[in-house]
């Protein structure tokens, strides 16, 4: 019953220009995102992170490290958790791309959106889902069904792994939202993934650190 913690990265450069960044290298936080990955950061300080894991992507690999600041926990990147490849579309404003019409299939039915020059979204889809069940499987062999852990990616990756964990058909991903330096948490029990919180960019995380008195309860319960 590991907890895997989602965290996408603070607001790029790119994100302020309207512009799909893909894998363009060089695009980092702004200032605002330098501030919103603090605040995770902090958020996050009592929680014992087993491993931390990031796409290699500067913005990330940025976000990732405020995390770690004060911790021994190395920095672990994988290739497999990083941006979407959109080939041809990388660079381009948002404003632009919502006038082509693959835009109307990645925004409604996205199993069948390939990217020209770039990846199908279920293969991103795949790979990211795939790198989460290895690295989960490696997190409670080294550090026990209890360890809490995180994946520091970008908002398509993340939004993917939802969708799985919800049991989500992925031509509805779409429906999940991710904000910059949000935190979502799973926890991955041997029957079905629980989903404990999505989206979150305040509040109380130390029910992480393994305080039974204030963990969510399982059920339609009366909270805590």
């Amino acid at each position: 019953m590991s907890i895997l913690v989602l965290v996408r990265h603070g607001r790029s450069t790119a994100n302020t220009a309207g512009v799909l960044a893909g894998r363009t290298p060089g695009v980092l936080l702004d200032d605002i995102g330098r501030r919103q990955v603090r605040d995770t950061a902090h958020r996050l300080e009592q929680v014992p992170l087993a491993r931390v894991v990031s796409s290699p992507l500067e913005r990330t690999r940025q976000t990732a490290e405020a995390i770690l600041e004060n911790r021994d926990t190395p920095l672990t990147t994988d290739s497999a958790l990083t941006e979407c490849d959109y080939g041809t579309w990388q660079n381009r404003t948002l404003r632009e791309l919502a006038e082509e019409d693959l835009w109307k299939v990645v925004t409604s039915r996205p199993s069948a959106a390939a990217f020209p020059g770039g990846e199908s979204m279920i293969d991103m889809r795949a790979r990211a889902v795939d790198a989460v069940a290895r690295h989960h499987a490696a997190v409670e062999e080294e550090s026990g069904d209890s360890a809490v852990w995180a994946v520091v990616s970008h908002g398509d990756i993340i939004k993917a792994v939802i969708a799985d964990a919800y049991g989500m058909p992925f031509d509805n991903f779409q429906r999940v939202h991710v904000d910059p330096a949000s935190v979502t948490v799973i926890r991955y029990t041997r029957s079905t993934p629980q989903v404990l919180c999505v989206n979150t960019t305040a509040g109380d995380l130390s029910w992480l650190s393994g305080d039974s008195s204030t963990a969510p309860r399982v059920g339609g319960g009366a909270g805590h």
